[in-house]
């Protein structure tokens, strides 16, 4: 079996050549064309008078022409695009130091001037490949110059001073390599050095874009005017609803949302006020902004940091519910007891059998609210025994079908016949919420919907529809009656604890939706969309984002 033998090639010598070495050999390709071009042109404008001064004129011509030739077809295959490999500069070099002393030797000799161009391609060489090369670039050519003067001194009686100028030369020629060694290879290192850094500072650079497109606290930067020059994603999602990177075109100039802008102008003339939180549009979560100067000295820019207060508000609802538990744990008992006994004497009373028929509708109004007031304390105790949420990830496909179907199975009397149609979109991602907390909102939020339908349309309807926000990272569900809707003016007051438009309600139904839509992280709000009816949207927070 026949075996493949390991390349012999010099190590270093096929690599290829860096950028800033190509850039410098296409420089020195162009000084060499410009010698040759001289040398030849000098020699044609009168070739008479170069004869008694040239020992091989002939040959001299011939070097020329060829020099002048291969220079010429270099800069053309450059020109082409070749890029030149470390070998090519290498053999360049060479060539230069031999066809330069070819001229010598059928010239003058050693004495020519045109030994100067040596020094050039020797000091040329070293900065292209500062390696053992340039050595043996310099060495090469002191050799060349040493034999030229010695084959002088021995064939034409030459003098002796061309053998100290051939050796004064050859000092010349290391002196240039190894200084010229010595300061490429300082510039080469500087040059990774700085190549290092500069990557370096691109893969930070790069880093912290990511880590800031990831953060969930959005970020703005804006100009005294009030204009954003940069947001991150969570800025783009809090403020506006989606990114505008992965759903629209970014737009040129994007303002700031009203209630934003004011705070904004409100903090340029008092920077040491604290704007009060707000919502962006109706189906937000509650905002924070903070502002501050990003450049002290220039004061141009303002960084601003647009915090969900989502996590401030489940802190306070953990202190609201413990000092509810308290204060109900303290007047539960207080208030059953009585409230059990009036319920007990009036079904005593009922039994009389001198009762009048107003005695009875007096008995009823005191059953009615009897059980209203037991409903506000159940209701309450249900409150502030709410468990901490164990959020699912729910597939709405699945689980909203398995709800209405169980749902209407647990209707009775006129609303055993109750329409809950439901229709959702593709593709929606999965709602966090723990399954029993969406499962007493939604029932709430159902009953609710029934029961105004009733009173506007005289029979039971409910709508569900489950759809995709705007960035298309997270789910919603909105439930819409047909009732007769909520008066602009009551519409900041529905989510009040105890606030109600309905005589038999408690006033407790969408406050207990809302805190426990805030305890999943979701948001429960009213659509102003200027349908008929009412329209409960709860937008469930990214199934793969914590705060």
């Amino acid at each position: 079996m026949a075996v493949d033998k390991p390349s012999q090639n010099v190590p270093g010598l096929i690599q290829p050549a860096m950028p800033q070495q190509i850039k410098l050999f296409r420089i020195y390709n162009h000084y060499r064309l410009v010698v040759s071009i001289m040398l030849l042109a000098l020699l044609l404008i009168d070739p008479s008078s170069f004869e008694t001064r040239f020992r091989l004129l002939d040959y001299y011509l011939t070097g020329a022409a060829g020099y002048l030739a291969l220079n010429a077809f270099i800069a053309l295959i450059i020109l082409a695009g070749m890029q030149p490999s470390r070998r090519h500069i290498i053999l360049s070099i060479l060539l230069d130091i031999l066809v330069i002393h070819w001229l010598l030797f059928t010239s003058t000799g050693i004495t020519n001037g045109l030994a100067n161009l040596v020094i050039i391609s020797v000091a040329a060489g070293n900065i292209l490949t500062p390696s053992r090369v340039g050595t043996f670039y310099a060495a090469l050519a002191a050799l060349c110059s040493l034999g030229i003067s010695v084959w002088a001194m021995l064939v034409l009686n030459a003098s002796v001073d061309d053998l100290v100028r051939a050796g004064s030369l050859g000092i010349l020629y290391f002196a240039a390599a190894f200084s010229l060694q010595y300061i490429s290879r300082r510039m080469m290192r500087s040059e990774a050095l700085a190549t290092s850094r500069a990557r370096s500072l691109a893969e930070l650079e790069q880093i912290n874009q990511q880590i800031i497109q990831r953060m969930r606290t959005g970020i703005l930067v804006l100009d005294r005017s009030g204009h954003i020059r940069l947001a991150n994603a969570a800025a783009e999602e809090l403020l506006f609803g989606a990114p505008f990177s992965t759903n629209r075109p970014q737009e040129p100039d994007r303002a700031l949302p009203p209630a934003l802008k004011q705070g904004f102008e409100a903090w340029m003339h008092d920077p040491g006020q604290r704007i009060e939180p707000f919502q962006p549009f109706p189906t937000s979560p509650l905002l924070q902004a903070n502002f501050t100067q990003l450049d002290v000295s220039s004061q141009d820019h303002i960084l601003v940091f647009v915090e969900d207060m989502g996590k401030v508000t489940q802190q306070a609802q953990q202190m609201k519910l413990a000092s509810l538990g308290r204060l109900t744990a303290g007047i539960a008992h207080e208030i059953r007891n009585p409230l059990g006994a009036i319920s007990h004497a009036a079904q005593l009373l009922e039994e009389s059998p001198m009762l009048s028929q107003g005695d009875h509708r007096m008995l009823d109004i005191i059953r009615r609210h009897s059980r209203r007031v037991n409903g506000i304390i159940e209701n309450v105790l249900d409150l502030s025994r709410r468990q901490v949420a164990q959020t699912d990830q729910i597939d709405l496909p699945n689980w909203l079908p398995e709800f209405v179907s169980d749902y209407q199975q647990t209707q009775e009397g006129e609303r055993a016949a109750a329409s809950v149609t439901l229709t959702f979109d593709t593709n929606l991602p999965p709602a966090r919420f723990d399954k029993s907390q969406f499962e007493q909102v939604m029932i709430n939020l159902c009953d609710n919907g029934l029961r105004y339908s009733h009173q506007q349309t005289g029979h039971y309807s409910v709508r569900i529809h489950a759809g995709t926000t705007a960035d298309g990272e997270r789910s919603y569900v909105d439930v819409r009656d047909e009732g007769p809707g909520i008066p602009d003016v009551h519409r900041s007051s529905i989510f009040e604890p105890f606030f109600t438009t309905d005589k038999s309600g408690t006033g407790l139904g969408l406050y207990l939706a809302r805190e426990l839509c805030e305890s999943n992280q979701a948001h429960l709000s009213l659509l102003d969309d200027g349908q008929p009816g009412c329209c409960f949207r709860i937008t469930f927070a990214h199934p793969g984002r914590l705060i």
